[in-house]
């Protein structure tokens, strides 16, 4: 084909080369400062769909993980209050047990017991009391048929999980009244201390006033049962909160995993390959200057034309 004023293919075919070269480019170069080669929903419909879903279920995982870790801290604040109730040889109902067996002893001074054994049965209420986290106390309820009273149940968050389009949020679920020690408000106090026989309950039991008496000696007696009784409640409720903090604490580390597992899908999906990008660049620079210089070149061809019409 001969020179033509109008028409310069060779500089049409450099610049298609070029407008190519350049947008690629311009890819390479979005996906290096993003860090992710589908970071629209333009580079790739299906992937960015999928990773923004994921993305979105692992917020949801983020907020599990900070709910698990406000039930851990309430169940150890609860557990913490029961094994202080429990006490040692020298708090608690191991020390009011072992009280009520020396108040057996033939002539002993019942009324200097009975000191112990009240400043024992105070403290036992302030612990229940105090095992207050975030406004939840499961140890000192209100079982009162109102607004204020203690929800029977609470459910604490522990996972969740996507199928399709539907959402589970899985929970554990503790019942108050396995771990109340005291009750108000109720027509009779169903706590493990304050839950009364014959109208003796472990938090108002006195000996003051018990002698040697056969009679007496059997009120002991039935006091110790009931102490010993409530000992083997309250190890029992502290043994289930114990299961529950490690429920909580083997979700917790299984949520964790579970997230960094989604973000190195999504990674799969959407980042990009710095390594090979990195290689792309230097190609498509080099590209891009040689179509430069080829375009100049077809467009010198042009100037030819006018050496043919020099005198």
């Amino acid at each position: 084909m001969g020179s033509s004023l109008l028409t310069n293919s060779a500089a049409m075919t450099a610049l298609q080369t070029l407008r190519s070269v350049s947008s690629s480019l311009q890819t390479t170069e979005n996906r290096i400062s993003t860090g992710q080669r589908v970071s629209t929903a333009s580079d790739n419909a299906a992937y960015w769909s999928i990773a923004t879903s994921m993305r979105s279920d692992n917020a949801a995982l983020s907020a599990v993980s900070d709910s698990l870790g406000l039930s851990a801290a309430t169940v150890d604040t609860e557990y913490t209050a029961l094994t202080s109730v429990i006490g040692d040889k020298n708090s608690g109902l191991t020390k009011l047990q072992a009280l009520l067996v020396e108040a057996k002893t033939a002539g002993i001074d019942r009324t200097k017991i009975q000191a112990d054994i009240t400043q024992i049965q105070q403290d036992m209420n302030l612990k229940a009391n105090s095992a207050t986290f975030n406004g939840i106390n499961w140890l000192s309820i209100n079982t009162s048929a109102t607004t204020l009273a203690t929800p029977a149940t609470f459910n604490l968050v522990s996972s969740y999980s996507r199928v399709g389009g539907t959402p589970t949020i899985g929970s554990i679920t503790v019942t108050t009244a396995n771990f109340a020690l005291y009750t108000t408000g109720g027509a009779s106090n169903t706590g493990i201390l304050d839950t009364q026989a014959a109208g003796v309950s472990v938090a108002n039991m006195t000996i003051g006033t018990l002698t040697d008496a056969a009679t007496d000696q059997t009120t002991l007696d039935g006091y110790i049962a009931q102490v010993t009784t409530a000992i083997n409640s309250v190890a029992s409720a502290a043994a289930n909160l114990g299961a529950v903090k490690n429920r909580i604490a083997t979700n917790t580390e299984f949520v964790k995993t579970l997230m960094d597992s989604v973000d190195r899908g999504v990674g799969q999906l959407v980042d990009a390959d710095m390594n090979a990008e990195s290689t792309r660049l230097q190609a498509l620079q080099t590209q891009q200057q040689l179509g430069v210089q080829a375009l100049s070149i077809a467009n010198q061809n042009s100037q030819s034309i006018l050496s043919l019409f020099r005198g």
